[in-house]
């Protein structure tokens, strides 16, 4: 009995198209993790690394865009110097800006279900600029949750005391009032990117 095995694939070519382009932009938002500078208003520093998530749900979808930042975690986790600043390790995962890290993966997906929905990828260039922002915007909520919740856990020592209202006010105003105005230029510098490589396919 003979079997044919030309059309057995052990990983389909989409497949690996996918993971190449989440590796893209895993090490696009590591380097943009590297413009880094501090925050007058608040402990944790402003990098661009919210613009590469922005970008991998906007491009990617949101699965693909999830796993994106799954792999930047992984990555950054087992030593991979592609935090803010060049920092890397556990310990990244467990400090003050711990929170706006694991935020990364759902943050992502949210943004690439926005713009994208549920059936199937669209082009980006073709996306409304108003779904685009709101779908940004919505991203932006669940780092800044994310990263207010993260901070107040780690300042407190403890999950209980972390949710006591004024603790939760005053992080929330270090970790995310604080860094309104700077979203809202990586939201302004997604949408020129996106557009202008509409621009120049055209």
């Amino acid at each position: 009995m003979s079997t044919n095995t030309e059309s057995v694939e052990l990983v389909g070519d989409d497949v690996v198209g996918n993971i190449a382009r989440a590796a893209l932009f895993a090490a696009l938002t590591g380097a943009f993790a590297y413009v880094s500078f501090q925050n007058p208003l608040s402990p944790h520093p402003v990098s661009l690394q919210v613009l590469g998530v922005f970008l991998a749900g906007i491009f990617l979808g949101p699965v693909w865009g999830g796993a994106s930042m799954v792999l930047y975690l992984t990555a950054g986790a087992a030593g991979a110097p592609i935090f803010a600043g060049g920092s890397a390790g556990l310990g990244s995962l467990l400090g003050l800006t711990a929170g706006y890290l694991w935020s990364y993966p759902p943050a992502a997906a949210l943004i690439g279900l926005l713009v994208h929905g549920v059936s199937g990828l669209v082009d980006p260039e073709h996306v409304p600029v108003a779904r685009l922002v709101g779908a940004m915007v919505a991203g932006t909520v669940v780092i800044y949750v994310f990263g207010t919740v993260g901070f107040a856990i780690v300042q407190t020592g403890g999950i209980l005391s972390a949710f006591a209202p004024n603790v939760l006010w005053d992080a929330f105003v270090v970790s995310a009032l604080a860094f309104v105005p700077f979203e809202a230029v990586k939201i302004a510098a997604a949408v020129g990117i996106i557009r202008s490589d509409a621009a120049s396919a055209e």
